[in-house]
């Protein structure tokens, strides 16, 4: 695991800049969805990628199906960003 220390500041409508160079090594694009995970003093941003769903694939025993529709839904909102 990494150890990359970054920093970025919070705007005043609450976003912040993920580094380039972070990006491109998690292989974050626009439009990429991500979770935030509060640990009590750490936050975690975790992007959900085909990988990501793929590792909790079984995790809900619903077979796949789960994963199948919640792809299906990212795809079809990525498809609806690059049309704008």
């Amino acid at each position: 695991m990494s150890q990359d220390i970054e920093t970025s500041t919070v705007t005043v409508k609450g976003q912040i800049v993920i580094p380039s160079r972070m990006r491109k090594r998690l292989r974050l694009k626009k439009g990429t969805k991500v979770c935030l995970v509060d640990r009590g003093d750490e936050l975690v941003i975790r992007a959900l990628t085909g990988e990501y769903f793929e590792k909790m694939a079984g995790a809900l025993k619903t077979g796949g199906r789960l994963t199948k529709r919640l792809l299906a839904d990212r795809n079809r909102d990525r498809h609806a960003e690059d049309a704008k």
